[in-house]
């Protein structure tokens, strides 16, 4: 009886606008409502690329940036609403308001477009976008028409009993509707938090990293509970089906609730934190950010490795500046059994102080380790306070000034050689 109604009441309204079109005040509103339009199309042409290269130039909030854009390229709309709401405005100053209803309509309508297709350009999916436009459109028109009602009517019959609850599209449809809603509010006051916290100085950046995720998580978690609520879904019906899913999830999602406690974890003990430097089995970096999933980790050669986080915590981890920025290098190098070991030592000293990462404070040592084979062996060790920098390039900068001075110093680096001893002379003779 519901879509019977709503057929009925469509067929009426229809055959109303048909009977009016007889009307010529109703040509009139549609000749006006044409002309308004292929005027707006042609304004908008030039306009619409040269507001659109201003609006790129802003910086700041992305979604911000979509929808002032998005306004741009819909300029023919906003001039055909100014145009024709200053026409509607004029004609109701002069004539009966029955004779203007259509132009009522188109406004009503194309507001309800330009509003929709606008705001929906916050969703970076374009698909998901136009998608919930079109949806928000066309409830907004179904409202505007005034059936309203026997569309509401409609959906409610076409229901699934599930026990004691009935679930019926009309219920479907407004959950789908608030959830979304609130699950958008829900991650934009979750953002706008994590940019607050992550300004503050005086919270740690693993605080700052584990408040940010837990009230996101919970925002959207509660946002989720309200829109259900909202439309009379007991959420206690969805226990059993939700701890059979549960299990299901369980099993095939062990990896994943692994990663993500393994955050939880890192981020309570402050083992890592961004900005550290670490080395994870072959991998040394720079932490950049630290996810849900993973842990962003920035190279020295600029490769980006999203390492899960569950490898934080069972494999080992060097975190180069967990307590201390300070790290200690250590370069092996060799002189001639020649030079003065006392000397070595001391130009060895020389050539790393004038290397400028170098720590001074702590002045660097350098020892005699062992008598090699071909060379006195020994060991330079030197500090440096900032290893994000790189490890290889300081090293490769004291070899080349200790290589400058023991040269300038006549101290000579041997290389390997052999003596070979015949005990008995050589014939000259090769057997046949």
């Amino acid at each position: 009886m519901a879509f019977v109604d709503l057929l009925i009441e469509i067929s009426g309204w229809v055959q109303a606008k048909l009977v009016n079109l007889a009307n010529p005040w109703t040509l009139y509103q549609l000749a006006i409502i044409a002309v308004l339009l292929f005027v707006a199309k042609l304004a908008s042409r030039g306009l619409e690329s040269r507001l659109e290269a201003r609006a790129r130039r802003i910086k700041g909030h992305q979604g911000l940036l979509r929808v002032v854009v998005a306004l741009m390229r819909r300029t023919d709309w906003i001039l055909f609403v100014l145009m024709l709401f200053a026409v509607l405005t004029v004609l109701r100053s002069l004539t009966w308001p029955s004779r203007t209803l259509l132009l009522s309509l188109a406004l009503s309508l194309s507001l309800a477009w330009l509003f929709t297709s606008v705001v929906s350009r916050i969703i970076r999916n374009r698909l998901l976008a136009r998608t919930i436009g079109w949806i928000a459109w066309t409830y907004a028109a179904i409202v505007i028409l005034g059936i309203d009602d026997e569309a509401a009517a409609f959906l409610d019959t076409l229901a699934l009993p599930l026990g004691a609850t009935r679930l019926s599209a009309l219920v479907l449809l407004k959950a789908a509707v608030l959830l979304t809603g609130t699950v958008w509010l829900a991650v934009v006051l979750g953002n706008y938090f994590d940019e607050r916290v992550q300004r503050s100085d005086e919270l740690t950046p693993s605080i700052r990293v584990l408040l940010g995720k837990v009230v996101k998580i919970g925002l959207v978690i509660a946002a989720g509970a309200i829109a259900l609520s909202s439309v009379g879904v007991d959420l206690t019906a969805l226990t059993v089906f939700s701890g059979a899913v549960g299990v299901g999830l369980g099993f095939g999602l062990q990896k994943v609730v692994s990663n993500f406690i393994s955050g939880i974890i890192i981020l309570l003990d402050k083992s890592i934190k961004p900005g550290d430097t670490i080395t994870l089995g072959d991998t040394f970096g720079w932490i950049r950010e630290l996810r849900a999933r993973f842990v962003s980790v920035i190279t020295r050669d600029g490769r980006e490795y999203l390492i899960p986080n569950e490898d934080f915590i069972t494999q080992q981890v060097i975190n180069w500046s967990f307590s201390d920025e300070m790290v200690r290098l250590d370069v092996p190098f060799g002189v001639s059994y020649e030079a003065d070991p006392h000397q070595v030592s001391a130009l060895a000293i020389e050539a790393a102080m004038s290397v400028g990462r170098v720590d001074a404070d702590r002045r660097p040592v350098c020892w005699l380790t062992g008598f090699g084979e071909s060379s006195l062996d020994f060991v330079l060790r030197f500090w440096i306070r900032d290893p994000q920098q790189g490890l290889t390039n300081v090293r490769g900068k004291v070899l080349l000034a200790l290589w400058d001075t023991l040269k300038e110093n006549g101290v000579e680096i041997p290389y390997p050689h052999r003596e070979v001893i015949m005990k008995r002379p050589a014939s000259g003779q090769i057997a046949d």
